[in-house]
């Protein structure tokens, strides 16, 4: 990676961080005791990463951004853990949308450089596959399937509003 790339990504990783745990942590919604809804878009920058970065590496940063939301949320290791996890299926969700040309992997995978369509599904689907894992840890037992996909469905549509406002706004090209 060049140096570019890396302070682009320096800067996404403080930015989502302190968005994550100063704004969208305070806002949550829920009935009958329960939060239904999280609003969690820090996963944005393991899914902006490179596609070249190699897999042990941004395992390793997800793990750093996950234990640091973790920090301030006091969550030992559930945001963590759900960002490492989306790290690792991140490689499987690149490859099953890979276009017909193939990738240049000196890009990131923005809407920028792979279009629109293929960017929502990409997203879309990382999104939902770190939603399910975090809430399944949050709950722990299949006991609690209802609140799990509930949590999953609610906490989906209000991420992925956030997520595709933020990169309309901001446009990352790296």
């Amino acid at each position: 990676m060049n140096s570019s790339i890396i302070v682009i990504s320096a800067i996404r990783f403080v930015i989502l961080l302190l968005f994550q745990v100063f704004i969208l942590k305070s806002i949550s919604l829920g009935w009958q005791g329960n939060i239904y809804m999280h609003i969690i878009v820090f996963p944005l920058f393991i899914f902006l990463l490179p596609i070249r970065t190699p897999r042990a590496v941004v395992m390793l940063l997800a793990f750093v951004l996950g234990l640091a939301v973790d920090i301030f949320y006091d969550s030992p290791g559930l945001h963590a853990s759900a960002a490492v996890f989306s790290a690792f299926v991140r490689p499987m969700v690149i490859k099953l949308l890979e276009p017909r040309e193939g990738y240049n992997v000196n890009y990131s995978p923005t809407k920028a450089r792979l279009g629109f369509s293929w960017f929502w599904r990409y997203a879309a689907i990382m999104l939902l596959l770190h939603l399910v894992f975090y809430f399944s840890m949050l709950e722990f037992s299949p006991v609690f399937i209802a609140d799990i996909l509930l949590k999953t469905i609610f906490s989906f549509i209000a991420s992925y509003a956030f997520m595709l406002m933020l990169v309309f706004v901001f446009n990352p090209l790296d």
